[in-house]
């Protein structure tokens, strides 16, 4: 995948949106804040699975997720600061290898929830490669919507095992687009989605 210049970043509601354009079934599980904003201003979806808390949690959760769902592609949506937080994450999911699992990053290099404070990828850190010494079968780092086009039809493809790719995005606050808050009706909405019974 071809890399543009190194300052280079991109808007990351148009990123998120051309990724949910071409979800072609996919079940999504963003991120707390800005990610799960970003995935309900693109449109909101009985397959997507918002987590309004538990920091760290999204990746983990997507891994359960696929596992749960071995014939479903599952996209995992979230910020640099909260894979920061789970790096663990990484290594059970890269021992896992689930072949149906993508993580996107939003890397804006700001802790954005609590004030913009630079995260630990600003200071050198890289998840993409993180995750390739893990074992990851697929990894990247993009920095314009016409790689992120391009990686749309990449993740159409059958993978060999866990994939994720960060995605350099503006840092900014953008007005909030609030998905539902109430977490039992997310989770029943969500299992509905799957033809499973609601409680």
């Amino acid at each position: 995948m071809v890399i543009g210049m190194k300052e280079q970043t991109m808007d990351r509601r148009a990123a998120v949106a051309k990724l949910l354009a071409a979800r072609n079934g996919a079940l999504v599980v963003t991120g707390l804040g800005s990610p799960s904003y970003d995935v309900h201003a693109a449109g909101d979806s009985l397959g997507n699975f918002y987590l309004w808390g538990a920091m760290g949690g999204a990746a983990l959760t997507g891994l359960g997720l696929a596992q749960a769902q071995p014939d479903k592609r599952v996209m995992v949506i979230t910020g640099d600061g909260e894979m920061l937080m789970a790096l663990g994450a990484i290594a059970t999911i890269a021992v896992a290898s689930p072949r149906n699992l993508d993580i996107i990053v939003l890397d804006n290099q700001q802790y954005g929830e609590t004030g913009m404070q630079a995260s630990h990828t600003a200071r050198g850190i890289e998840l993409d490669k993180i995750a390739a010494a893990a074992g990851f079968s697929d990894t990247g780092e993009l920095r314009s919507l016409e790689e992120v086009e391009v990686l749309t039809e990449r993740l159409d493809q059958r993978a060999q095992g866990p994939r994720l790719f960060v995605l350099k995005i503006n840092a900014e606050n953008l007005p909030r687009s609030l998905p539902p808050r109430d977490a039992v009706f997310i989770k029943n909405r969500f299992r509905a989605h799957l033809g499973y019974a609601t409680c």
